[in-house]
């Protein structure tokens, strides 16, 4: 069981599991220091040891104030609403002006704390502002290396590629090459197939149900949402709502004998494809991890047809899922891995890494402006061996599977809770009408407002937005879990009582 923060034991309705200690390097200076909050003000974050403040407290720089000195957040919500597009997504659900943040644990200009368990879409590996990462870009600035040095090679490239390199399946890095792409996930997930069709000579692509690789023309034709299908669709196994109405071993199974029969069937419609692109675990499709065996069948039906395979490890890489990739719990080695997010340690990084003999690019084929962020690079080199050297994937593993065990605990004693499921620090709890089963994207909503009052920022994801999503920093201590599992456990039935 797992007590939370109320002293309430969630039980994992089964054994007892064996406690996680966080390695102490891991929990250092996870918090900001504790202040007095303003009189009513909600959301306080647990203590956690004391470090050095964020690089902008309450009135810093870039910090509108009102009368007095105080922040104004008010004024700048509403500005932001009259400024900025349409397409804002965050900002409308979650009306946070963040000034200051350390760890798990961000600021507003209120003075409200807040847990969060969004880390930046799972950008930040190590939580906000981690020690090592401010090290290192303070390294570069002091340094008076060039910021901007287009795909010129510099000792912080270098680093970082090592680095990179040294962390990857064995079997790739032994013969990988790397392409620097643009700033975003999404460049590099064109980058990569652009490369497949030029390495193969053909245009097709096959990509899955459910699936998620950016918002950019290329990456949405390959997503579950794409407005016009110019790509081959396969089903993507899953329990809950299994295509094949089946669900576990004997749904993943189908699933790779449809994928297989598509293929093979010379009257399917289906011409040799460039690539095959999948994500270890559907993000935003809602936390569905993809079956180990299935997995492994994917690489062998692309490997005998050689169809290149390209593991879109965006969010599931640098230790989130419970390995340092999503792939290494099948034993699977992609032909191309599409990274980002953590690989720039909170800041803008992307890139490709891929088998030599796909390397078919002239000179100049595929290129982009900002693809030598040095920041970046340096901070992605301490996150990627910090996680390494302190065991942070495995510590997701276990401190994942008894976050996973007690939600499902909790589950059992709310029907509206369909099914929670994850990998790692990456978890998805799936909520329904109880009556009907169908998704239940309002009570989702009201979930994550729920849980906002209570200082705790979740967000929504799967077909329906009817799955709220946990992602949490690796630095995650056992305090911090037991204290958002605790205000989880508080939002859901309030929840369910103000749709009702």
């Amino acid at each position: 069981m797992f007590e939370t923060q109320s002293g309430r034991a969630i039980s994992a309705g089964g054994p007892t599991l064996v406690a996680v200690t966080e390695p102490a390097a891991a929990a250092a200076a996870t918090e900001i220091p504790t202040q007095v909050p303003p009189q009513g003000s909600r959301g306080t974050a647990p203590d956690g040891p004391a470090g050095p403040d964020g690089p902008d407290g309450p009135g810093g720089p870039g910090v509108s104030e009102g009368a007095g000195g105080s922040v104004a957040p008010e004024s700048i919500l509403r500005r932001q609403a009259q400024r900025e597009s349409a397409a804002r997504t965050y900002a409308r659900s979650l009306p946070i002006v963040p000034v200051r943040a350390r760890g798990l644990t961000i600021e507003g200009a209120d003075g409200r704390r807040y847990l969060d368990c969004l880390s930046g879409a799972g950008t930040l590996a190590l939580g906000h502002n981690h020690p090592v990462v401010l090290e290192a870009i303070r390294g570069v600035l002091d340094s008076g290396a060039p910021l901007h040095v287009l795909d010129l090679a510099t000792p912080v490239k270098d680093a970082f590629t090592t680095e990179l390199f040294a962390n990857l399946p064995p079997a790739l890095a032994a013969d990988a090459r790397i392409q620097f792409c643009g700033p975003a996930g999404t460049d590099a997930v064109e980058a990569a197939l652009k490369l497949v069709r030029t390495a193969t000579g053909r245009p097709g692509l096959l990509a899955f149900t459910g699936a998620y690789h950016g918002m950019t023309a290329g990456a949405m034709d390959a997503s579950g949402g794409a407005p016009g299908v110019r790509v081959t669709r396969l089903p993507y196994p899953q329990d809950l709502r299994c295509p094949f109405g089946v669900g576990g071993p004997e749904g993943a199974e189908l699933s790779a004998r449809w994928t297989e029969n598509l293929l093979d069937d010379p009257k399917g419609g289906v011409p040799a494809p460039a690539g095959m692109i999948v994500e270890p675990v559907q993000g935003e499709g809602g936390v569905i991890p993809a079956p180990d065996g299935w997995l492994r069948r994917m690489r062998d039906i692309t490997a005998a047809r050689e169809i290149p395979l390209i593991a879109d490890e965006v969010q599931t890489g640098v230790g989130r899922t419970g390995a340092f990739w999503g792939v290494d719990h099948a034993g699977v080695v992609p032909d191309v891995m599409v990274l980002s997010k953590a690989i720039g340690g909170s800041l803008p990084l992307a890139v490709i890494v891929y088998r030599a003999g796909l390397d078919v690019w002239a000179p100049g084929a595929h290129a982009g402006t900002f693809r030598g962020n040095q920041l970046a690079m340096a901070a992605g080199t301490a996150t990627l061996a910090f996680v390494r050297e302190n065991r942070l994937a495995e510590r997701a593993a276990a401190l994942g599977e008894r976050m996973l065990a007690a939600l499902r605990g909790l589950a059992c004693g709310h029907p509206c809770i369909g099914e929670v499921r994850g990998r790692g620090l990456m978890i998805g709890i799936e909520l329904i009408d109880p009556d009907s089963g169908a998704a239940a994207p309002s009570l989702a909503a009201a979930v994550r407002q729920e849980c906002l009052d209570r200082g705790l920022i979740v967000e929504l994801g799967g077909r329906h937005g009817a799955v709220v999503r946990l992602l949490p920093p690796l630095t995650l201590t056992d305090e911090q879990a037991a204290a958002v599992l605790d205000r989880l456990a508080d939002s859901i039935p309030a929840a369910a009582r103000r749709t009702h």
